[in-house]
């Protein structure tokens, strides 16, 4: 009987204790302590927004511990840590930091800082042993595993993490390819190997957890769980080992001979990686990764957090024209989000351009069009909703138009002119300077840099970057020559007004309406096209935050009466 009465006073006990694993803001128990390691070696580029990303976590900053080595270092990153901590340490519950100076720039068996040598990855393996040895010493409830290239732009990551209570868990990190901080798969030899499971993951077609073999840089692992003592990062403590020495193998095959499951998480977008750089490769490739991922993380209107203490560590190229005379980005004056996120990308790029007000559709006095000598072409009916023009296609091409006009009146040889909702490929600076190169060659007027290609013809190339285009859709992006643009001009297309991206292939003679062309008979425009393309829209249409300013306003319905136009709404 009183063993029985214990038994249900143990049972009432484990009843009332808090849910080993679910937490939420609303929960009366605090949030479970997590320490974050962090090892950073030649990161000063990317330190600023490691940095600014981890103070940008929601998670309670008294609950965190965070434990800091840095060493072999060529740039100033332990001024960088140490100038943070000093700054922001109180805010946690405690910051540990390592920076060892006198340690040299090389490993012994290094040629140059990038070269993954024994001597490296030795020491690599007994830092993290000693940031788990560290957690458990402090009896956190979690170790957040993190290299200095991981930029979390989710708030919320760690919690969503911790509250998966998975032994091993990793968010799954974007990059500027198809590179990501997990494999679905292991050669015979233990290294990373092609799987048909990879890239619906990584393009996150399929989204949930999915148990993996191998997760590294960004890695939570609950030592609330006993199984979470088996691991390690060192081949020394596993038994009968045979694989390299190498870190993140080595916590894989130990994990998978203790049962201990590895997990990548993609049901939210939580943030951003660098590739790793090959053995020998320079440093600045590192640095041309970030900028890509900077890039993207705007083109995705999420850009890397960036604390105003930290902007300061932040080196942004001079601003130039990219060799051109002038730059424009059309962009309307009510859309001051987009213009922000271009304006952002243009300081990452270094490119000196100029903000052109665009015409808005909605403000135009559509019972006035006559005054601007606007007619519409005869019959024009949208080839896909089979409807008349709308004033957003009105307030698009006459903004564009007055960018020709500009060309004009200027002289500007050569002008770069961008929509305020396009995203640039990674390494655009220098595949634009290659095509730039290239056409030298061309008698161009025209050539597109950002397209929708509408024909599944192959198209014909013109030097190794460029083809001659077939009938496209889009103006993202392109550029126009001065004689372009008085082709353009004479062509008198507000005689016969239809939407720019139909009156462009017309006018390089590649649209597939023969009675819309003959209201144009010099189709004499010399156009291009970049290949592959250097620009992007942001959003496409039905994702989400797609929205298009011609398309979500008001068709134009146009009758004759009396020789008057007349416009109904």
């Amino acid at each position: 009987m009183v063993a029985f009465a214990k038994l249900l006073i143990l049972a009432i006990i484990v009843k009332c204790l808090p849910s080993f694993g679910v937490r939420s803001d609303n929960n009366s128990y605090k949030w479970p302590t997590v320490a974050i390691s962090l090892l950073a070696r030649n990161k000063a580029h990317t330190l600023p927004y490691f940095f600014s990303s981890l103070m940008n976590l929601d998670y309670p900053k008294d609950r965190i511990y965070i434990w800091i080595y840095s060493d072999f270092n060529a740039d100033n990153s332990v001024d960088i840590i140490e100038d943070w901590v000093e700054k922001y340490g109180n805010d946690y519950n405690a910051i540990y930091v390592t920076t060892n100076t006198s340690s040299g720039q090389l490993h012994p068996d290094e040629k140059i800082s990038t070269n993954w040598s024994p001597h490296r990855f030795k020491h690599v393996i007994h830092l993290r042993e000693d940031a788990i040895r560290f957690a458990r010493r402090m009896w956190a409830d979690f170790i957040f595993m993190m290299d200095a290239d991981v930029f979390l732009t989710n708030p919320s990551t760690l919690k969503v993490l911790v509250n998966k209570d998975l032994t091993v868990v990793a968010p799954m990190l974007a990059s500027d390819g198809l590179y990501s901080n997990f494999w679905c798969d292991m050669t015979d030899q233990y290294y990373y190997k092609e799987s048909k499971d990879y890239k619906p993951i990584v393009n996150r077609e399929k989204i949930g957890c999915f148990e993996v073999p191998v997760v590294h840089t960004a890695v939570l692992i609950s030592l609330r769980h006993q199984a979470s003592d088996l691991l390690t990062y060192n081949p020394k403590n596993i038994k009968n080992y045979n694989g390299p020495i190498d870190d993140i193998i080595a916590f894989a095959l130990n994990a998978k001979n203790n049962g201990i499951t590895l997990n990548i998480c993609n049901d939210y977008p939580y943030g951003f990686v660098t590739m790793p750089l090959k053995d020998g490769d320079d440093l600045r490739n590192d640095q041309e990764q970030l900028l890509n991922i900077k890039l993207q993380a705007i083109s995705r209107w999420t850009p890397l957090p960036l604390d105003e203490h930290m902007e300061k560590y932040v080196v942004y190229p001079e601003y130039w024209k990219f060799g051109c005379n002038k730059i424009f980005i059309i962009n309307l004056e009510r859309r001051t989000e987009r213009r922000k996120l271009m304006e952002l990308s243009m300081m990452e790029l270094g490119m000196e351009a100029t903000l052109f007000k665009a015409i808005d559709g909605r403000d135009l006095d559509l019972f006035k069009l006559k005054e601007y000598s606007i007619t519409f072409l005869p019959g024009y009916e949208d080839p896909y909703h089979k409807r008349p023009m709308k004033v957003g296609e009105v307030g698009c091409f006459l903004s564009h138009y007055n960018i020709w006009k500009k060309i004009v009146e200027n002289h500007y040889k050569m002008t770069l002119v961008f929509e305020d909702d396009v995203h640039f490929v990674p390494y655009f600076r220098h595949k634009f300077i290659l095509l730039l190169e290239e056409i030298k060659e061309l008698d161009w007027d025209l050539v597109y840099i950002g397209r929708k290609i509408l024909l599944d013809e192959e198209e014909e190339y013109a030097t190794p970057h460029t083809t001659r285009p077939l009938y496209s859709y889009w103006t993202l992006g392109y550029l126009i020559s001065e004689r372009g643009a008085q082709k353009l001009l004479d062509a008198r297309p507000l005689d016969n007004m239809l939407p720019v991206d139909e009156f462009l292939p017309i006018m390089y003679d590649q649209h597939i309406n023969d009675t819309w062309k003959s209201y144009f008979p010099n189709r004499n425009l010399n156009a291009f096209s970049a290949a592959p393309l250097l620009v992007y829209p942001t959003h496409y249409t039905n994702l989400k935050g797609y929205t298009s300013d011609t398309e979500n306003s008001t068709v134009i319905y146009v009758r004759t009466l009396s020789g008057r136009i007349r416009n109904e709404l």
